[in-house]
């Protein structure tokens, strides 16, 4: 089946595209001498972790689901942090996980000898690793700044250094630290992080017992105006400076522009000379971060408002008076019945779409080099109903 004939709703990932961008990650990880690996909670199809696990070292997650997911799909190294883990399932992490990076000495205190103890016992070593937070902010997004004054995410240099001088085993435990900062941004934003890394954690990274240094995500290496020998260079002053392996973990570099959601146009509505195109797909129920950035996504054959001859309004059919995707313009009239490609909709979409209202989910498809959608999960009333009860 060809993308002009797929039903809508449904996000259909490129096959074509992605595997594009994970020779591009490929490239860089072999050239810089790093790692990467697949941020799963920005993608987890994982009828695709086959294609990636030719290109990449393995998966990190966010807690135990997709620690088992990575662990039974991808193979490879499988790490994992949480801003907290549940003691009824660390030691399940620690049997799936070959790095547990915990987000405060407590968490170190509380799990860290016990989860350093069953990966010996699986053959796994320097695996115990600790958050740090560096204070130093890049981006304009708030709700993306693990940096921000008061942020729960890392440990800053001024408790580490306390945390340490009272309990030095504390220290003795870590095999590697952890930094997350970015979001969609390029290399001389961890050009400036990895300046305040190295002034107010150095001397901790250079200690013989720390192993590794997990430069976390957002780095978007796979962006055509991306600087990826800035980013090369940047991970090969830090090996050598400090004899630490160097790990990436993107998400949205993985698989970025390699998705559509298409859907219909159900109506056309009309008020104060705004015309509104009631579509069968939701920014609330399948691209959640158009509300919550806000972000707009693209949209094929479209143009900004005013620039093109038919101006619409986009939006759906919930009950939610701000369930707009946005404006956008056309060559010529749009029409119930027609199909509408939104882009790069591969990306965070999929992992955190919902059914609010009782829309339904849409169907999740893969297209081949040569233009043939295949089925990859049909959603139906059964998903929506089995949620609550």
């Amino acid at each position: 089946m060809k993308l002009d004939k797929v039903p809508t709703p449904a996000y259909v990932v490129d096959e074509q595209a992605l595997e594009a961008n994970l020779k591009i990650l490929q490239e860089v990880k072999e050239v810089a001498g790093c790692k990467i690996l697949l941020a799963q909670k920005c993608f987890s199809m994982f009828a695709e972790y086959p294609l990636i696990a030719r290109y990449l070292d393995g998966a990190t997650a966010s807690g135990l689901y997709e620690a088992r997911l990575g662990h039974e799909e991808m193979g490879g190294e499988n790490h994992v942090f949480s801003p907290a883990y549940r003691p009824e399932e660390i030691e399940e992490i620690a049997s799936l996980c070959d790095h547990v990076i915990f987000n405060s000495f407590a968490q170190l205190r509380r799990f860290g000898a016990r989860v350093k103890e069953i990966q010996a016992k699986r053959g796994v070593q320097q695996g115990i690793g600790l958050r740090i937070n560096p204070e130093c902010s890049t981006q304009d997004h708030a709700i993306y700044d693990p940096c921000a004054p008061g942020s729960r995410l890392g440990v800053t240099s001024e408790d580490f250094e306390r945390a340490v001088e009272d309990e030095p085993e504390l220290f003795e435990q870590l095999d590697g630290l952890h930094f997350h900062t970015l979001c969609e941004q390029d290399s001389d934003a961890l050009a400036e992080t990895l300046k305040a890394v190295q002034e107010r954690f150095g001397r901790w990274l250079q200690a013989d017992s720390i192993h590794w240094l997990n430069m976390g995500g957002g780095h978007h290496i796979t962006r055509k105006d991306y600087d990826r020998q800035l980013l090369i260079d940047l991970i090969r002053t830090v090996k050598d400076k400090y004899a630490v392996e160097v790990y990436l973990e993107p998400g949205e570099a993985v698989a970025l522009n390699a998705g559509y959601l298409v859907t219909e146009v159900m109506d056309i509505v009309e008020n104060h000379d705004i015309r509104t195109l009631i579509l069968d797909a939701s920014a609330a129920c399948h691209m959640p971060d158009v509300l919550e950035m806000p972000y707009r996504p693209p949209l094929k054959d479209s143009g900004e408002a005013g620039e093109k001859a038919y101006t619409y309004r986009l939006s759906s059919c919930t009950c939610l008076a701000g369930d707009i995707i946005g404006d956008y313009s056309f060559d010529k009239a749009i029409e119930p019945g027609d199909r509408l490609y939104f882009e790069d909709m591969a990306i965070y979409s999929m992992v955190k779409n919902n059914t609010f209202n009782g829309m339904a989910l849409p169907a999740i498809w893969k297209m081949d080099a040569a233009g043939d959608c295949t089925l990859v999960k049909k959603f139906g009333y059964e998903d929506f109903k089995g949620r609550l009860s």
